[in-house]
């Protein structure tokens, strides 16, 4: 079998931190198994859809490196659900009703009222023709249903959960389209699964339900139904599902400088037993997905591991990956010395203010003549061997200061920093004639 999955995401609003969960997870099943990833672009809603979207979606997964193998837009496939639409309502398994939304919320309170559960009771069903010709003759236009069939339970293996079973007649006969025509995601979505052979669909446990609805829809249209697999979903750092986790996306990722390998790395052990690692290469990520990994407590996305994952991945990145964004002039001698400090590459860029100056370091009065000490020696060094230790090491001999009072006051008058990258390697970068300016200053 070829393994194909799908990422289907609408275009009313830009990616999040789930759905770029999900898509990842996807994804990363295909490329292990060697098959094929595709972006499907669920826009049947017209309403809503923006093209904006559907080329932030695209832009987004690019830079995440979740490249499609193809692209299918829902829009150009409303011939296809019209021909599945008409079969299954020849074939008795969708049927219109004509409640409104306020008649079918009145129903579902006194429902509770009576302490049952919110289920359709099918009225519809039970008109006549000339009913449905009266209403219909009233300008009452209908919405569809899928009637499901309540003869046994539906059942199915989880990739994620273990086995599944739901009794269809505690569920609601699911609406799949609307009176104006327009079309809901269940049915589409299960025409598209069938017809593009989608062999797996991971996505989160809140659709759980409606894969137990979809079932019965690939059932009554004859179509083999993919693996599904659902993951727990992502909560806060304080433990309890937060609404800034639907807000927070590729955008704001990039505004923190978060790289995308950071987001790969943390997202994709998430919620699994493997331990989350600053991987830069994909590979091991790729080669250890494993649905059985997966628990089934909620995945707590926590900032903090986020940014701490981000900076040891900024560690490991070779200059040749960051060369483009590196301010002019700083070349592979100078990112080595100063990337293990960073946590965002945008501080490489403060760093390299440092090394360039003016700075404005005044030093203390018990420090000055040190400085100037230090000044006199620095013109003296062979700035070709290894001035730092040369330079501190004359210094402690002549004054007797060691540790802090040794080498702070140096790294402040050359760096206006209490902290920093190795000053050997700094000093190589400031120079001999800035460094001698900065000590005498």
């Amino acid at each position: 079998m070829t393994v194909i999955t799908r990422f289907a995401p609408s275009p009313t609003g830009t990616l999040h931190v789930g759905n770029i969960r999900a898509a990842l997870h996807n994804w990363l099943w295909a490329r292990q198994q060697g098959g094929r990833f595709i972006l499907r672009i669920d826009d049947t809603d017209a309403e809503r859809s923006e093209e904006r979207f559907v080329d932030s979606i695209r832009a987004d997964l690019d830079w995440l490196g979740l490249v499609p193998d193809r692209e299918a837009r829902q829009s150009a496939r409303f011939d296809l659900y019209q021909r599945h639409f008409d079969a299954l309502l020849a074939a008795g398994r969708i049927y219109p009703a004509y409640e409104t939304a306020q008649e079918l919320d009145l129903r579902r309170k006194i429902a509770a009222g009576r302490g049952l559960p919110p289920v359709y009771d099918r009225a519809a069903l039970a008109l006549s023709d000339a009913d449905r010709a009266r209403l219909e003759g009233e300008g009452v236009r209908p919405h569809y249903r899928f009637k499901l069939d309540h003869s046994a339970p539906i059942e199915w293996d989880d990739l994620i959960r273990g086995p599944q079973k739901f009794d269809p007649a505690t569920m609601s006969d699911p609406v799949i389209r609307r009176a104006d025509g327009s079309w809901l995601y269940m049915l589409p979505s299960a025409i598209d699964d069938g017809d593009l052979a989608i062999s797996h669909v991971v996505r989160g446990e809140d659709h759980v339900s409606n894969t137990a609805l979809q079932l019965q829809m690939f059932a009554a249209m004859g179509m083999a139904p993919p693996r599904f697999g659902h993951a727990a979903l992502l909560v806060g750092a304080e433990g309890k599902l937060s609404k800034r986790l639907g807000a927070v996306g590729v955008a704001e990722f990039r505004e923190m400088g978060i790289e995308p390998e950071a987001i790969i790395a943390l997202l994709a052990r998430l919620g699994t037993s493997d331990p989350v690692e600053p991987l830069v290469d994909r590979g091991p990520l790729i080669d250890r997905f494993d649905f059985g990994n997966f628990g089934r407590a909620p995945a707590r996305f926590d900032d903090g591991e986020l940014q701490t994952v981000n900076a040891k991945i900024i560690h490991q990145m070779p200059y040749a990956r960051v060369a483009a964004v590196l301010p002019d002039g700083m070349d592979a001698a100078a990112w080595a010395a100063i990337q293990p400090n960073l946590s965002i590459l945008a501080d490489a860029a403060d760093w390299w203010a440092v090394v360039e100056g003016p700075i404005d370091a005044p030093a203390a009065p018990e420090d000055r003549d040190f400085l100037q000490r230090a000044a006199a020696l620095a013109e003296t060094l062979d700035w070709g061997a290894e001035p730092w230790k040369t330079l501190t090491g004359q210094l402690k001999v002549e004054t007797g200061r060691s540790g802090k009072a040794l080498f702070l006051p140096l790294r402040r008058a050359l760096t206006a920093r209490d902290h920093g990258p190795d000053m050997a390697a700094m000093l190589r970068l400031i120079g001999r004639d800035r460094t001698i300016a900065r000590l005498r200053r």
